[in-house]
């Protein structure tokens, strides 16, 4: 990287390095700093009448307050923040003040990683600090962080912008409270999750995230290739075919606990890369899936919360047993009026029609009940509600109901009017799942680029004999939204999927070479502004000569200055019609 392309701070910052390399000090030393304390630790265990603790500790320079031959400086470890007091003629024991003086004063940056060897003390404004008695420089920090800064009760140079903070999450962390919060409350989501499953006897296990056939949903999936079989695979999404073959080989339970991929939009609920739980378990039906999700939320709820409540979007959620249990043509019918009960898909086209809905042929019987309970249904459910009795054109993967012709055992539960978990009574039968396959394949032919497509292992599968299974799978990213009443699925992922950073257009090195620009002299036309070559057009060449001169100058860098004949060639060649009429003209 050209130092050019750096900014006034980081150019700074790297000058700092060098000097604290030229004084002998490694900015990345190896050796272990083995720290004994964290902040709240030494905060929340401090007694006045104990013998002063000894600690050491280790962190981010946050902030540094220099008062002469003392100072306070603010360091940041991984579960808080503490004050370190530092007084030059204790970390600087013999003549020699360099690393108050230099290192500390004027070398050290906000960002910087630093260890301290110190003892706990009271200072008289009654703050708990370290005194700090040796300082190490652990790691240089070269690109300063967006401290936010108050003047008369207003912030300033707050790093609140979304797309700025997801995209760079590492940052967000450092400088944003409240963010890693929401990431130990995700992990206590999963830690939650996983103890509750394997205290019921079942078993984690993993299944392939390439697959042949991208099947166990209704869903738009990622296409790759994969070269040593010549084979175009796909991304999963869904696990549910392979963990029902493992029901099938014995297990009485099995869970899986990773990401899925769907080709399919991003907004504020959905992204394209996410984690799902899928849980299988024999002898069990959709009635006993029921009350043991509810228990299971209950019980994270809590451990997350406190509380079997959560405010979520201004509006207090219930996470505490039992939920409503609401049929899904009985939701239609209670929000629209129609009963799509004995209807044809003709019918309910024409249904949707008339309320203004975007529908076509390609659409079928089920696919239109889904859009209506979308459209009138689903964004009312704000209290744990359990949407019950799918009809088959819906469900290929599920079993049909006991009692209810043209309906399958299926839920899906709503939450704050969103879909988080969805479950069936598991088609066991090889005959039926074969010919709903089939029915999926007819919708694919009509169009349909959500169908499923036959899964002739899976079918030899079910013909080996599969016993009654009940299979769930709730969406993290949404639980994890819902737990910690964020409203944005970008809020609780680590690295959400982000739209490539927008650039600004530049005229190449080469390209600047090709008008007689060295590649030297073109990092300098771009920090006086010219990324373009056609900037320098409207330039006088005098001008233009002096404002790179001073960037030659400001920065020490010692490029021989180019002539004013050189630079108006410069401008000549960025501006092909002046350059050709100055050669008719001679």
């Amino acid at each position: 990287m050209n130092i050019l392309e750096l900014s006034e701070q980081e150019i700074v910052r790297r000058q700092s390095l060098q000097t604290l390399r030229d004084m002998g000090i490694d900015p990345y030393p190896a050796a272990e700093f083995p720290t004994n304390a964290f902040s709240t630790d030494i905060r929340s265990e401090f007694k006045d009448e104990d013998e002063p603790r000894q600690v050491m500790i280790a962190g981010r320079l946050m902030g540094r307050r220099v008062m002469g031959k003392a100072s306070f400086a603010e360091i940041q470890d991984s579960k808080g923040r503490i004050q370190v007091y530092v007084s030059r003629d204790e970390i600087c024991h013999g003549d020699n003040k360099d690393l108050y003086n230099v290192v500390f004063k004027k070398l050290m940056d906000i960002g910087d990683f630093i260890g301290v060897k110190g003892f706990v003390f009271r200072t008289q404004t009654g703050e708990i600090s370290v005194h700090a008695q040796e300082l190490t420089l652990l790691s240089k920090s070269l690109k300063p962080l967006p401290i936010v800064k108050y003047k008369d009760g207003v912030a300033y140079d707050k790093f609140d912008d979304p797309e700025l903070r997801y995209r760079q999450r590492y940052v967000d962390l450092v400088v944003n409270d409240g963010v890693k919060d929401t990431f130990l409350k995700r992990a206590t989501v999963l830690r939650t999750l996983r103890k509750v499953l394997d205290e019921a006897g079942y078993t984690e296990v993993e299944t392939p995230t390439l697959q042949s056939i991208a099947g166990g949903a209704s869903a738009r999936p990622f296409i790759t290739h994969f070269n040593a079989l010549d084979q175009d695979m796909y991304m999963r999404i869904a696990t549910e075919l392979y963990l029902k073959r493992l029901i099938v080989g014995g297990f009485e339970g099995v869970y899986e606990i990773g990401k899925n991929f769907r080709n399919e939009g991003m907004d504020r609920n959905h992204n394209p890369e996410f984690t799902c739980m899928e849980l299988y378990v024999q002898y069990k039906d959709y009635n006993w899936m029921m009350a043991f999700t509810e228990k299971l939320l209950e019980t994270i709820c809590i451990a997350v919360n406190g509380s079997p409540e959560r405010e979520i979007d201004g509006k207090m959620v219930s996470f505490k047993a039992p939920y409503r249990r609401l049929p899904i043509l009985d939701a239609i019918k209670e929000k629209t009026g129609f009963d799509c009960n004995g209807k044809t898909e003709e019918e309910i086209r024409a249904f949707c029609l008339e309320k203004g809905m975007e529908v076509d042929e390609t659409f079928g019987k089920g696919k239109l009940i889904d859009e209506l309970f979308g459209e009138f249904c689903e964004g009312t459910f704000i209290q744990p509600t359990f949407i019950t009795d799918y009809p088959v054109e819906m469900s290929p993967l599920t079993k049909m109901h006991r009692s209810k012709p043209g309906l399958t055992e299926r839920f899906e539960l709503m939450v704050n009017g969103k879909e988080l978990a969805n479950a069936y009574s598991e088609l066991n039968d090889p005959i039926d799942q074969e010919n709903r396959f089939v029915d999926q394949m007819k919708l694919a032919d009509k169009g349909d680029d959500e169908a499923m497509i036959i899964d002739k292992d899976f079918l030899r599968a079910l013909q080996y004999g599969m016993p009654p299974t009940s299979g769930i799978g709730i969406g993290i990213d949404r639980l994890v939204m819902l737990m910690t009443g964020k409203t944005y699925i970008q809020e609780v992922l680590f690295f959400p999927q982000m739209k490539p950073e927008k650039k600004m257009p530049q005229s190449t090195i080469n390209e600047w070479e090709e008008i007689g620009v060295s590649e030297n002299w073109a990092y300098v036309m771009r920090k006086a502004g010219f990324n373009l070559i056609s900037d320098i057009k409207g330039e006088k060449a005098q001008g233009l000569q002096q404002k790179i001169g001073e960037i030659n100058k400001k920065y020490k860098l010692g490029y021989e200055k180019p002539s004013l004949d050189e630079v108006q060639n410069w401008i000549d060649k960025a501006n092909p019609s002046a350059e050709a009429n100055a050669s008719t003209e001679s």
